[in-house]
């Protein structure tokens, strides 16, 4: 891997994503989406968190926006970017990507003691970087910087959503493959990606050794610093998985309230699984299996 130790501040900012999604389109918090008076009436946050968490959040969608299209692409704009586009629907139209920013902020345990010290490499990355926020006018001068700001969201009481330093993996492995990433269409370095350079990212990951721990700048507490090669490897294999799981279930389509479907599933229509109504079963599981009552060896 090249340059693990040389990248300056600015460019590792850029390299994971979050310049381009604070400052594109002429800025998430000005565009509406970030109400800077919602700061004030919420007591249990700072405001400089209030401010930073949408644009990380907007950032980990567009990332994995992009993973899932490359899990199944479809007809989507990430499809077409990565150059490997379908007619019959794909990840986006399944719902693929809640389906993974659900999983990874509520349901996926991630210890503390690794979690705290990746997430501190992105701090680290934007410190000194002089990057503002666009709107953070409200706020003190000494939280109006992206790195100061980012560094209240990792020391609020509340927990730091997997999807954001997950994102922040992908797009740095992005520009290793591809520093140009840095710009173009989308949000993140990674959905800026082809099919075959995501490819690529994810054998980075897979095949990680101290270069990338060293590329992200944590000091790991012993005895972390071996198994995080292990864990680096299986986040690349689980992301895939997860991304192909959430794009053939029929997560995007569960009212949950009356647990039935309001239409039916992509993945349903892709595999023509039970295409004229429920599953009911086979009569052969019906009691015991061809009327066997115990098994020999």
């Amino acid at each position: 891997m090249a340059e693990p130790r040389n990248l300056s501040r600015r460019v590792f900012l850029a390299r994971i994503g979050v310049l381009g999604a604070a400052l594109g389109g002429g800025g998430l918090l000005t565009r509406g989406l970030l109400n800077p008076a919602d700061a004030a009436t919420n007591p249990l946050l700072p405001p400089a968190v209030d401010l930073v968490r949408p644009v990380l959040a907007a950032l980990a969608r567009d990332t994995l926006n992009g993973l899932t299209a490359f899990a199944l692409p479809g007809p989507d704009q990430y499809s077409r970017t990565q150059r490997a586009s379908s007619s019959t629907p794909g990840a986006l139209d399944a719902g693929a990507t809640d389906f993974m920013i659900n999983a990874l902020d509520n349901f996926v345990p991630f210890p503390d003691a690794l979690a705290q010290p990746i997430s501190a490499a992105l701090v680290t990355g934007l410190a000194d970087s002089g990057v503002n926020l666009p709107g953070l006018e409200v706020l003190p001068a000494e939280l109006r910087s992206l790195d100061q700001a980012f560094a209240a969201v990792l020391q609020s009481d509340e927990a730091i959503p997997l999807s954001f330093p997950i994102a922040g993996l992908l797009n740095l492995m992005a520009t290793q493959v591809n520093p140009a990433a840095v710009n173009g269409p989308h949000l993140s370095p990674f959905a800026r990606l082809t099919y075959a350079e995501k490819a690529r990212a994810f054998e980075l990951i897979e095949k990680t050794d101290s270069d990338l721990v060293a590329l992200l700048d944590v000091q790991f507490p012993e005895p972390l610093k071996a198994s995080v090669s292990g864990l680096l490897k299986f986040v690349g294999g689980a992301l895939i998985e997860f991304a192909t799981f959430g794009a053939y279930s029929e997560y995007g389509v569960l009212d949950r309230s009356t647990k039935t479907l309001r239409r039916r599933p992509v993945g349903w229509t892709l595999t023509g699984y039970q295409p004229d109504g429920p599953v009911e079963g086979w009569d052969d599981f019906i009691g015991y299996y061809q009327g066997r009552k115990e098994v020999h060896d």
